[in-house]
């Protein structure tokens, strides 16, 4: 056992619930936040009780003994500070499961609403979208996919859209892959930084959630974020805003700039790079959108299709 991880041992004898509330407790003792949620989600794993109504008729069975080990390793690993997601291996996105490992952020639902945002402004660009024949639609391209997230729930949404990914990270492209894979959707995947895989390609769509995090910050953020996230998908340079500058001038890499374009952005940044979009002179509006908090975390630009 890793001397560094937090000693945690399963009582004897205790029921399913028993254990849920005893390692919901080492973990608050540890500073976890959300405890009860982070014990009850790694149970469901541990158990494989995914099934909501086979979950609560358990929880008053004995604990199994050949999931002892798993489970204390499970509790000791959150402790830590690993996310539970990492020890699962999945989030849940747009209603899809992803694979998540170390190689890849952990998707927010706040990039939910960047996709919900992005979907609405494309109908009104092209209102057939939802009803094109497979392959007819707009071409997008998702900047820094990461687990492929952001690309998966647009092809799962508008299966007639052409939906292509790219990410700078080896790793990454291995995971989403696999994701885009599994369930079974249709998306290319291309590997370098930001927009230079797609030089000569008419994208219409461009989409990102990059690294937004001012480097001098990273050190005080959550050590979940901070110790175990890649810092590659986190790093936005000195202010944070490094990715967005880039991308903005990599436009002419492309036949023409996209006629919709879509970030996420962290906390302040909404109005910098709003400005950022309206200084390239492309498109025709400027929208900031807000996070599930009433903040502005993402923001689009948009030109009328000619």
């Amino acid at each position: 056992m890793d001397m560094n991880k937090p000693k945690f041992r399963l009582s004897e004898g205790i029921t399913i619930i028993e254990a849920r509330k005893e390692a919901s407790s080492f973990l608050a003792s540890h500073g976890v936040a959300e405890p009860e949620a982070n014990a009850e989600l790694l149970l469901r794993h541990v158990l494989e009780l995914n099934n909501g109504a086979a979950y609560l008729l358990a929880l008053r069975d004995p604990f199994p003994a050949d999931r002892k080990e798993a489970w204390e390793e499970a509790i000791r690993r959150k402790a830590a500070g690993e996310p539970a997601q990492y020890i699962i291996g999945e989030q849940e996105f747009y209603g899809l499961t992803f694979r998540v490992t170390p190689d890849v952020l952990i998707p927010r639902p706040e990039t939910e609403l960047l996709v919900e945002a992005v979907v609405r402004e494309a109908d009104r660009l092209w209102p057939a979208g939802g009803n094109l024949p497979a392959g007819s639609g707009p071409l997008v391209a998702d900047i820094g996919t990461g687990s492929g997230a952001i690309a998966a729930a647009l092809a799962s949404l508008r299966p007639s859209w052409r939906i292509t990914a790219s990410d700078i990270s080896p790793g990454a492209l291995a995971v989403a892959g696999a994701n885009v894979q599994r369930l079974g959707l249709a998306v290319e995947f291309k590997q370098g930084n930001l927009l230079e895989p797609f030089a000569g390609m008419p994208l219409d769509i461009v989409v990102s959630n990059p690294p937004y995090i001012p480097a001098d910050d990273i050190p005080h953020l959550q050590p979940e974020v901070r110790d175990y996230e890649p810092r590659g998908a986190l790093d936005g340079g000195p202010d944070g805003l490094a990715p967005y500058r880039i991308m903005l001038a990599q436009l002419p890499l492309l036949p023409a700039p996209p006629c919709l374009i879509g970030f996420e952005l962290g906390l302040g940044q909404a109005g910098e790079v709003a400005e950022l979009l309206r200084r390239a002179g492309h498109w025709d509006r400027i929208l900031t959108i807000p996070d599930l908090a009433g903040i502005d975390r993402h923001v689009l630009g948009v030109r009328t299709v000619q």
